[in-house]
């Protein structure tokens, strides 16, 4: 598992574009692994290497990094624990359950370790990207966060059928220019072989929702791709497939190219 001495890892870049990625981060500090059950040790839920997909798209792309597993505390749910989606099966802060629904504790957290969760690995997780989505906006103006997911295509527990490949939320278009989210679709839309949708089921999580100040300057886009677009198989073991990958990875990086030329444009 990833060193744990450090919640969260940061890449400095000199482009306009960030990168988020709160879930791939797989260490679970040891008192809290000895409380999850067999099921929960698997760490199903982690979005399987996603860095890995993304690496070496666009130069000078800057990356903040979660190193705990979203089952230690969620880096993408609100740190109040508000639901993002009310009305529909979700996880939480820190999740009681899978995606399927099942539960992953033998001994679930209490309030208060819930909240020195949330202050030790949540909060310098969002203090760092804060930092960095400053930075970026000082030197060009603006700034535009890429937060980077992946979930499995079936998921019954949580939506109906298969989820589109290219999954695109921009909080009902509250969280970035309009041009971004028309740029990022239009590629996605035309890329063979795939489907895409924009503010779907998955709409752009808290950080997408809490980042995205337009008016200010910082423009924030969630991509949750299907997992069956890049893993050998959707179930344990999560394998990397580099055909699958290789395929898709070109699309990827004509969508940071496209928001990097993007952002001088949205300046003022």
């Amino acid at each position: 598992m990833a060193d744990g001495t450090r919640p969260v890892e940061v890449v400095q870049g000199a482009g306009p574009v960030v990168l988020g990625l709160p879930h791939t981060g797989t260490w679970v500090p040891a008192e809290v692994l000895a409380r999850l059950n067999a099921r929960g040790r698997e760490l199903a839920d982690t979005d399987w290497h996603v860095d890995r997909l993304y690496r070496g798209l666009l130069p000078g792309v800057t990356t903040v990094r979660a190193t705990f597993h979203r089952y230690v505390v969620d880096a993408n749910r609100a740190p109040s624990g508000e639901s993002l989606y009310p009305g529909q099966a979700t996880t939480g802060l820190v999740p009681l359950t899978d995606f399927d629904g099942a539960p992953i504790w033998a001994d679930p957290p209490r309030e208060g370790e819930i909240a020195a969760r949330r202050e030790a690995f949540h909060a310098p997780y969002h203090a760092a990207l804060r930092v960095e989505l400053e930075r970026v906006r000082a030197a060009h103006g603006v700034a535009i966060l890429y937060d980077c997911h992946s979930i499995r295509s079936v998921i019954p527990h949580l939506f109906e059928g298969r989820l589109p490949d290219f999954n695109i939320g921009t909080n009902g278009g509250t969280t970035c220019a309009p041009e971004i989210a028309a740029a990022v679709l239009r590629i996605c839309d035309a890329a063979t072989g795939y489907d895409s949708a924009l503010n779907g089921r998955f709409k752009g999580g808290w950080t997408t929702r809490h980042s995205g100040r337009p008016a200010e300057g910082i423009h924030a886009i969630q991509m949750e791709l299907s997992q069956s677009t890049h893993l050998t198989d959707e179930t344990a073991g999560w394998a990397y497939a580099p055909e699958k990958a290789d395929r898709l990875r070109p699309y990827l990086q004509d969508i940071l190219e496209t928001l990097a030329d993007l952002a001088p444009k949205l300046k003022g």
